[in-house]
């Protein structure tokens, strides 16, 4: 028996200290990538450096101000260089306002400079020509990294450019920058245990949303002009709302698309562009669009931008709702619908009144069901051998408890209907495909849904929907309190219908006071929880959600237009 007991002993030390050993080999992997990282920020700031010796007299601030399409216009004049722009904005980057306040930069491109070279040999310029572009983390860049904030991403480079890549580069735009994403780009708290938690520029008590946080921070901190997110529930457009900028989901398939390791069902991860207006959407889009894209990706459907569509000024039939009667949100997202509403009618478009059909349904047996259908094993196993950040604890934790004890749960709390939004619920009713047969049918039911939901658009004769999207932006540490707060983005991932968000208006101190008697839909914890997240958020960006049909993303585009055009007008 001492002999069993001295063994039982000898094996449990060893258990320790093979765990002991594992995470020393994490955190070791974790200080070489931070490393890397500040020794790229370091080489950044050297060539700024030597640049502003070579030419000491840019004027600096009046670049940076420029909107995209001027600053396009006066690159292919030639009445700017590249050289400049590129090193203007670099300058932006690596000083401490925007970096070391924000946190938001994982990785400085030093190849840069060779697109630089490379763009200034060409004879013909693209529509891109000139333009610093930053990327989210996981768009492949050769020779670099692709984490999704996870430890299993830090062994391997990139062989080579991601599509989208390759067709910027040709378009004569120049990578320079890779942003800071959620660990597994499943949350919009921004935060991975390995590059850290990204900041809101407009706010360092506020996040700047996810999952591409940390483009949204970088470009509203006026580093970048034009970036590129991914958006899977809502990853583009919540960083958009909390960061004040314009973004564009498109039709998953109308641009090359990208498979993450932290999305197994394979709900679509929309690429799409971020930036401070429109016009830089469209302009990004049809740049794009191109034969490059075409040729280089087969299953993206040749269809070129249409600039008719996105440049035409006929009145619109509107649909709009300021509720999806699922998850209420904050006083002032909804009266930034309201006000856009009455904007749009005095400037004569048509808008009647749209409830999208069973959004309780949609999110939880559809979308989250989709994502869960195996229990989350297969995102679980994505933190295999990682460091849990501490805002993915309570998913990751609900994920792995057992079948029966989720069971157990739903049967509980099946009689609190009324309380669909409570945290724990939230996962225990999410129930599995556990046949192949089962998830057939699930996948016939968001087909069934989908019909449903475009049979109702066009029985109103819509051409697009005005809508809210969640906001203000959340105080640091609530993402990960309030997961399916997002049922305002997610509804149309899983429709797979083109969604844009344009900033309208800006929290009033009486926003806040009327924040201060909401009650969200049955003054539980979660409506409390939310209250607090939002609170405090007077002078931060309010923003609207425009919404078309598939494949109509000009169109979406030229709605979200019209929208931006009328609240600068107010």
């Amino acid at each position: 028996s001492s002999a069993a007991l001295a063994l039982l002993g000898g094996s449990v030390a060893a258990l320790v200290v093979w765990k002991w050993l594992g995470k020393k080999e994490i955190q070791k992997k974790i200080e070489e990538a931070r490393r890397t990282r500040d020794e790229g920020m370091k080489k950044m700031a050297k060539a700024v450096q030597q640049f502003r010796e070579q030419v000491p007299s840019v004027q600096r601030d009046a670049i940076l101000s420029l909107p995209l399409l001027e600053l396009t216009r006066r690159l292919q004049e030639g009445s700017l260089s590249p050289r400049t722009v590129l090193y203007t904005y670099l300058e932006k980057v690596s000083a401490l306002e925007v970096t070391q306040q924000t946190n938001c930069l994982r990785h400085f491109i030093p190849e840069c400079e060779e697109q630089l070279q490379e763009i200034q040999r060409r004879t013909e310029k693209g529509l891109l020509y000139g333009i610093p572009v930053s990327i989210k983390d996981h768009i492949g860049h050769k020779g670099h990294l692709a984490t999704c904030g996870l430890v299993q991403g830090l062994g391997t480079l990139m062989e080579e450019d991601s599509v989208l890549v390759k067709v910027l580069k040709k378009q004569g735009a120049i990578p320079f920058a890779m942003t800071n994403v959620p660990q597994s780009l499943f949350s919009y708290e921004c935060s991975n245990p390995i590059f850290g938690q990204t900041l809101n520029p407009l706010n360092p008590w506020k996040g700047p949303g996810g999952s591409s946080g940390g483009e949204g921070a970088l470009i509203a901190g006026g580093g970048s002009i034009l970036g590129i997110g991914s958006d899977m529930g809502g990853s583009i457009r919540l960083p958009s709302s909390f960061c004040g900028l314009c973004g564009l989901k498109p039709t998953a398939e109308r641009l090359r698309w990208v498979l993450c390791p932290s999305n197994p069902a394979r709900v679509p991860c929309a690429l799409g562009p971020m930036a401070r207006d429109v016009d830089s959407l469209a302009l990004c889009m049809k740049a794009l669009l191109c034969q490059e894209m075409f040729q280089l990706d087969p299953t993206v459907p040749p269809i070129p931008f249409n600039e008719q569509v996105y440049s035409s000024s006929t009145p619109l039939r509107v649909g709009y709702y300021d509720t999806d009667g699922y998850f209420p949100l904050p006083p002032c997202m909804r009266r930034a619908v309201k006000d856009t509403r009455h904007a749009l009618e005095a400037a004569g478009h048509q808008l009647v009144l749209f409830s999208p059909p069973r959004v309780p349904y949609a999110v939880t047996e559809l979308f989250l069901k989709t994502f869960f259908a195996d229990g989350g094993r297969a995102w679980l196993d994505v933190f295999t051998g990682d460091i849990v950040d501490p805002v993915l604890k309570p998913q990751v934790n609900s994920c792995k408890m057992p079948r029966l004890v989720k069971k157990l749960l739903a049967l509980l709390l099946k009689p609190l209907q009324f309380l669909l939004l409570l945290k724990l619920k939230e996962i225990a009713m999410i129930s599995t495909c556990r046949s192949v047969k089962e998830m057939w049918n699930h996948q016939h039911q968001i087909q069934l849904y989908r019909s449903q939901f475009i049979s109702q658009w066009k029985e109103l004769q819509l051409d697009v929907v005005l809508c809210p999207v969640l906001g203000p932006a959340f105080t640091k540490g609530y993402p990960g309190k309030l997961l399916t707060a997002v049922s305002s983005t997610m509804l149309y991932n899983l429709l797979n219908f083109p969604a844009g968000v344009v900033p309208v208006s800006t929290v009033t101190e009486a926003d806040e006071e009327e924040l201060k008697l909401y009650k969200g839909c049955c003054g539980d914890p979660w409506d409390r929880t939310l209250k607090q997240a939002v609170s405090g958020a007077v002078g931060m960006p309010v923003a609207v959600q425009c919404v078309a049909l598939p494949w109509q993303d000009e169109l979406c585009l030229r709605f979200m237009k019209e929208v931006e055009t009328l609240s600068r007008d107010q």
